[in-house]
């Protein structure tokens, strides 16, 4: 079966590399540039087309293929297809290629619901069947602990070793389990960051384009609550109609940045935030009636201001225009306020089958202490704090800490104690005090754990570590590290929060050796 796409972009997810094929060399005096000698040395070459076996997907979302046993990154393809290629730009050790026709074709293909997945930069896997996106977020998992962790996975190769019998041995190591994912995975997100700008003399609102700062403007977004949508579209109507310029990256003219939305999907409650580049919103007092006549169900109109050249979203202000300062969510039986620039997980269908794992791996009685390291805004912490004795929760961030305490007292729950600072300084302090941790909770940001909190788990070895993770790279290169201080991997549950994008969640279990 033969399916044609255009060079440098792929069936399903059309889109060019956006790489520069500046590498071919340096120009002589005839104006013909010269291919450096490693270039040269290499099985492929820039502008030339080759077929590819594509064996995996990278963490970017792109079909990993492999020429003449060279490693060719392709947007678009699918593991088990082959391919068509034309080669644009190369490294040493791998290169980039454009799909220009599909030779063998994945069972796994699908159709793209989205009618701008094409151009958008959101999702990166609408093209693959939601059951195939479990196994390809697991085996992304597995191969990270394999590969950076150094870690054996049951049922892997591990590292080429073989047995009595001349074959390759399979790991007995860490079980890792088939990925947890969604009943029905569109609609699931609960907040919209939705970038403006002008095209026509109107507004327009989407997301970016892959690689890009260009919007694309967007009328539904398949993966957004339903209310999200219609915000967005109002907004575009109401600001249009006033004559609100959108703000310029170039030119850092023009007021409207970002509307950021946020719905509690238990409640129906709505917050809207309007991120401006100026103090003042000409005829705000039009904007938020018409906000307000067409949305009922928002319950909060914000303003940020933002006036740096950033492309950080929100600025340091942040004012109630009308309605509450706050919305109010649950996740399972614990209720959360949710304010302008507090973080609350996108997904509040998964993060309660994730902070589900992550109470069962906790294995908790009703008398153990437990420290949340990360906690936020103490999301993970009052979710323990239903079966733990005492739970201690530390954030360097205040405001989140502040947002924790509120959302302790908001549940009735005594039994947790919040403070602010980096967790490997709080947690001694903490010991000195008399707390003595069974169980220790981590759910650090991308770059993962700090390497002092690190050792300061190992110094206090609660029996068990419970490890909460978005990123399986860092997750692995984590866990290496507690393994050598006298930890074992039990198993890891990986948790697909983000359907239709490469991110995978994971939750593992620890337990000390020592």
């Amino acid at each position: 079966m033969k399916t044609k796409g255009t060079s440098g972009s792929a069936p399903g997810k059309h889109r060019g590399s956006g790489r520069s094929e500046g590498n071919r060399g340096n120009s002589n005096s005839k104006g013909k540039k010269e291919v450096p000698a490693w270039m040269a040395g290499l099985p492929v070459q820039i502008g030339q087309q080759y077929e590819a076996e594509i064996i995996g997907i990278s963490h970017d979302g792109e079909g990993v293929g492999r020429v003449n046993g060279f490693t060719l990154f392709v947007a678009g393809a699918l593991p088990g297809e082959r391919a068509l290629v034309r080669v644009e730009h190369l490294k040493k050790q791998y290169g980039y290629a454009g799909l220009v026709e599909l030779l063998a074709v994945s069972p796994d293909r699908v159709s793209p619901d989205c009618v701008i997945y094409d151009e958008c930069g959101g999702c990166q896997l609408q093209h693959l069947s939601y059951e195939a996106q479990l196994r390809v977020k697991r085996q992304q998992v597995v191969d990270n602990l394999v590969r950076i962790g150094k870690l054996a996975v049951a049922g892997e190769p591990t590292n080429g070793r073989t047995g009595e019998n001349g074959d390759e041995e399979q790991g007995q190591g860490i079980v890792v389990h088939p990925t947890l994912g969604m009943t029905d995975p569109w609609r699931y997100r609960n907040k919209a960051q939705v970038p403006f700008g002008e095209e026509r003399g109107g507004l327009i609102g989407g997301f970016y384009a892959q690689g890009s700062h260009r919007i694309i403007d967007m009328e539904a977004c398949l993966i957004q609550h339903e209310a999200n949508d219609e915000v967005v579209a109002r907004v575009k109507e109401i600001g249009s109609r006033l004559g609100i310029r959108a703000y310029s990256e170039e030119t850092g003219s023009g007021l409207l940045r970002h509307v950021v939305v946020k719905v509690g999907f238990r409640t129906g409650e709505v917050m809207v935030v309007l991120v401006t580049n100026g103090v003042v919103i000409p005829r705000v007092e039009e904007w938020v009636a018409g906000i307000r006549e067409a949305l009922p169900a928002v319950k909060s109109i914000c303003h940020n201001i933002n006036v740096r050249q950033t492309n950080v979203i929100f600025g340091d202000e942040t004012r109630v225009l009308w309605g509450s300062e706050v919305i109010y969510d649950y996740i399972g039986e614990v209720k959360f306020a949710i304010s302008a620039r507090s973080f609350f997980q996108v997904n509040p269908v998964q993060t309660e089958v994730l902070y589900g794992k992550a109470l069962e791996y906790a294995a908790l009685t009703g008398g153990e202490t437990v420290v949340d390291a990360y906690c936020g805004i103490g999301t993970i912490s009052l979710f323990l704090a239903q079966r733990a004795g005492q739970v201690y929760g530390v954030e360097i961030v205040e405001e989140a800490i502040s947002d924790a305490r509120k959302n302790a007292e908001l549940n009735g729950m005594t039994n947790v104690h919040f403070e602010a600072g980096p967790a490997e300084v709080v947690l001694p302090e903490w010991t000195r005090q008399g707390v003595r941790p069974d169980v220790i909770v981590v759910d650090p940001p991308r770059k993962g754990c700090d390497p002092a909190l690190l050792a300061t788990i190992l110094e206090l070895r609660p029996r068990r570590v419970v490890y909460v993770s978005c990123s399986a790279s860092t997750l692995a290169r984590d866990l290496r590290v507690l393994v050598d201080g006298g930890y074992g991997v039990a198993e890891v549950t990986p948790v697909d929060m983000f359907p239709w994008t490469v991110h995978v969640e994971s939750v593992v279990l620890l337990e000390s050796k020592v």
